[in-house]
């Protein structure tokens, strides 16, 4: 029987795609780590994800949610977490917080990201001279002559 919406790590997924790009729609799992995913259980990548087994979906959904972290580290996306030193790979909402507490941290830190976080302005160098305006500064400013 064919399963228009599956659901894996809290995330509806449509079952009219091919396996490896319609586990990309789980925020956290790029092409890459989908292709590994499919290639660890030896299911066929180019299926269309509605047509999968019962049991086949029951063992991504089981590789994803409990068992991802013992792809190598280098494929993972928060290695030595910086609360618990350990290689972890996030999913779904907790990508979202996970982001939010280290902005907050560095806020609190002091940091320069922190500091330009804070502000509201640029983090990562690009200028500020021409672009990023907002409020009253909008607008050339010449010298008088």
């Amino acid at each position: 029987m064919f399963k228009h919406i599956v659901r894996i790590a809290d995330t509806d997924l449509d079952g009219n795609r091919n396996v490896v790009h319609a586990l990309t729609g789980i925020p956290g799992i790029g092409i890459r780590m989908a292709r590994s995913v499919v290639n660890e259980l030896g299911i066929d990548g180019k299926k269309k994800l509605g047509k999968l087994e019962d049991e086949e979906i029951t063992k991504i959904r089981e590789l994803i949610e409990e068992m991802i972290e013992k792809f190598p580290p280098w494929m993972l996306n928060r290695r030595s977490d910086p609360y618990t030193g350990k290689d972890l790979h996030l999913l779904s909402k907790d990508i979202n917080f996970a982001r939010m507490l280290d902005i907050e941290r560095m806020m609190r830190m002091k940091c320069y990201r922190g500091v330009r976080h804070a502000k509201g302005k640029k983090v990562r160098g690009q200028r500020t001279r021409s672009t990023g305006r907002k409020g009253r500064t909008v607008g050339v400013v010449r010298k008088k002559t």
